[in-house]
């Protein structure tokens, strides 16, 4: 008799193919060992990249673009078709849905992306920031389990929240890349929204400073967002027209191949794969020494955001140096994300 693997339905309110949505298509692809999926999404790409790949879709009105009494209806409407073992929740739309609408039965479990030491990241008011934290702190006592993907975004979720449920570290996992070796370069690329918190006006001072030892070095701020003006302003101010492209969306793999060193100054970062994916294809790397970033780069990456002269080093030693690039070592692969995931289902009593 072949048995019935138990069902882990996946929530996501979100449909674009931004940040988590490249943890659900890894995960797509690799599958959770001794378990089938669904992956419940609004419309839109995501959804439309899942069922390219030949996963299950559920797709409904379901997100902050929808609402919460629609939201709530297409979760418990999924539940009761899929009956699922597992719901697991991501972003915090899903979380809050989830702990209002899955009733006994399934085990509410979650992973968290994106929460912030420094509330002002995400939210803007001191109100919002008491209203989302008293919300998370209350779904989280209906949760069995929870995931961070790295030790800083578990401290956070600790000090802020107060969880009563273990909280398991599962990083995003990212598989080795067959990279040629990289010839020395400072061509600078930055794959990131153009937002406050990204603290992109740092990064234009410290390559204006290492533009003065190596003037032949370029960067490019690939992304859209609302400081688009004010960046295209401050590149004319510093007389970096010639040096600097602001190209909008680009292919981050091919962007990836065209440069020699990735930098990025947010305010907070919790497992973030652009990261990832520039250590493991052998690009250097500058990063701020914040959130989870020092959990994956050495600290010869690692810089304070404000010293211009500290990133202008760093870029310069990262695009010259290559035995000063990161590397990725020892980092789980996408195969062993997922089987420590199944690990927290399995911890947390789910397909018994």
């Amino acid at each position: 008799m072949v048995l019935t693997p138990p069902t882990a339905l996946w929530a996501i309110p979100v449909s674009d193919l931004a940040g988590v949505a490249r943890h659900v298509l890894d995960v797509a692809r690799e599958g959770i060992p001794g378990w089938r999926l669904v992956f419940l999404a609004p419309p839109g790409a995501l959804p439309e990249r899942l069922r390219g790949l030949g996963a299950k879709v559920a797709e409904g009105p379901f997100g902050p673009d929808h609402g919460l009494r629609a939201s709530v209806a297409t979760l418990r409407g999924a539940v009761r078709r899929e009956r699922p073992a597992v719901v697991h929740t991501h972003l915090a739309h899903a979380d809050i849905v989830a702990a209002l609408a899955v009733g006994r039965g399934p085990r509410l479990v979650s992973t968290e992306h994106g929460i912030a030491r420094d509330d002002v990241v995400y939210h803007r008011s001191g109100a919002k920031t008491r209203l989302m934290a008293a919300a998370h702190t209350a779904r989280m006592r209906r949760a069995h389990a929870a995931i961070a993907v790295s030790r800083a975004t578990a401290e956070a979720m600790a000090e802020k929240w107060h969880p009563r449920v273990p909280v398991t570290v599962v990083p995003n996992g990212v598989d080795p890349v067959a990279s040629p070796p990289r010839a020395p370069g400072l061509r600078v690329l930055s794959l990131a929204r153009l937002s406050p918190e990204k603290r992109l006006p740092a990064l234009l001072d410290g390559f204006a400073a290492l533009r003065r030892d190596h003037p032949d070095a370029t960067l490019t701020l690939a992304g859209t967002g609302p400081e688009e003006p004010a960046l295209r302003a401050q590149v004319e101010r510093l007389g970096l027209t010639a040096a600097v492209d602001l190209p909008g969306f680009v292919d981050p793999e091919r962007a990836m191949a065209d440069h020699d060193v990735l930098a990025m100054l947010s305010v907070w970062e919790n497992c973030s794969y652009a990261l990832l994916d520039a250590a493991v294809r052998g690009m250097g790397v500058v990063a701020s020494d914040v959130g989870g970033n020092p959990e994956i780069l050495p600290a010869r990456s690692l810089v304070r955001a404000e010293d211009p002269a500290a990133v202008a080093a760093a870029l310069a030693a990262q695009g010259l140096d290559a035995g000063a690039r990161p590397g990725l070592e020892r980092w789980p692969t996408v195969s062993e994300m997922c089987a420590r995931t199944a690990e927290v289902y399995a911890a947390a009593g789910a397909g018994r």
